[in-house]
């Protein structure tokens, strides 16, 4: 969702709406992120116990406002950190470029292909799409229960479907990239086409599609799997589907800025971002932990998430996913248009 209220997260004080601090200074940090305001919460929470000496002012956007707030300081960055933000965003090189090398610890540990080969960015969480079902609004209609990308082009499903805008949405955004990269171009883009005739509504919010679902509002949002693993352990009367024909995923990267005016600070949180304490948290707002020994939560394997994610994952080309995004995202403006 669309945020243009700053909000202010202290490791010594709750959630409150202020002004974001324009000069950081020992023992307080900046980090910007596009983390949901509850798991930012909860993380500063058990961060006030590891690093007490720290005050961190967190300005949360969603994925599609934060870099063009980044760009938009690109001569005068206000932040230290960027924190769990998409990693097809982060690769953006007018947005690398503001950073700087630096190798957390425990980061030589996360797959290489979660960490910058320049040291600029690491991702130790991610999130991939899943289609949450209401099982009792598809039996009161009397409509089978899709299985892949490709039923949900089936007529019959004709308004009960909503998505995310891939404009706003990083979830949106990764569910398109994951099918354009998996049919081709011109396949692809008919395929959107034919999907989007049976599209509801476009969300602002990857959550949103799964929330509208569980609520019967319409009976299938293509949404993220935390969404549908959160609406089932709630008690809604979801199904989670990891679509047959390609999950779309990202992962979620921090960084050091280079205009960084505490770096000493802004690395001993990028450090504690990767600790113990933290991965212990992760798991309970996120469906992939690339952190090493971190096991799978309970409400994921309710859900029915696979413990090996490579076996529903669509790989996709993160480097291609950023180069494209820019072209990607006019293009579906001009062809899907809504």
């Amino acid at each position: 969702m669309k945020r243009r209220a700053i909000h202010r997260l202290s490791l010594y004080t709750a959630l409150t709406v202020s002004s974001l601090t324009s000069l950081a200074h020992a023992g307080e940090i900046t980090v910007y992120t596009a983390l949901e305001e509850d798991e930012i919460k909860e993380y500063l929470q058990q961060a006030q116990q590891d690093l007490p000496d720290i005050k961190v002012n967190v300005l949360r956007l969603s994925t599609g406002d934060l870099g063009p707030r980044i760009l938009a300081e690109a001569s005068n960055p206000q932040n230290d950190v960027i924190w769990g933000w998409a990693l097809t965003n982060m690769m953006d090189p007018r947005i690398n470029k503001l950073l700087d090398p630096y190798q957390a610890k425990g980061e030589d540990t996360l797959p290489a292909s979660d960490r910058d080969a320049q040291g600029k960015w690491f991702a130790a969480t991610g999130y991939m799409a899943a289609f949450c079902v209401n099982t009792e609004a598809l039996k009161e209609k009397n409509l089978p229960v899709p299985t892949s990308w490709q039923d949900l082009t089936n007529p019959i499903y004709k308004g009960e479907v909503v998505m995310p805008n891939p404009v706003s949405s990083g979830t949106g955004y990764l569910q398109v990239a994951a099918l354009l990269q998996g049919k081709g171009e011109e396949a692809g883009w008919n395929f959107l086409k034919s999907l989007d005739g049976n599209i509801a509504q476009y969300t602002k919010s990857g959550s949103r599609p799964c929330k509208a679902a569980r609520t019967g509002e319409y009976a299938i949002g293509a949404s993220l799997a935390f969404a549908a693993m959160q609406s089932i352990e709630e008690g809604y009367p979801v199904k989670m589907i990891i679509p047959s024909d390609g999950a779309g995923y990202e992962m979620e990267a921090s960084g050091l800025m280079s205009a960084a005016k505490n770096k000493e600070d802004a690395k001993r949180f990028l450090d504690w971002t990767l600790s113990a304490q933290a991965a212990a948290l992760y798991t309970k707002y996120k469906e992939i932990v690339s952190i090493k020994g971190v096991e799978q939560s309970a409400a994921a394997k309710a859900a029915g998430l696979p413990a090996d994610l490579a076996t529903v994952l669509y790989p996709v080309d993160f480097t291609k996913s950023a180069e494209t995004r820019d072209a990607t995202l006019s293009k579906w403006q001009q062809v899907i248009g809504r």
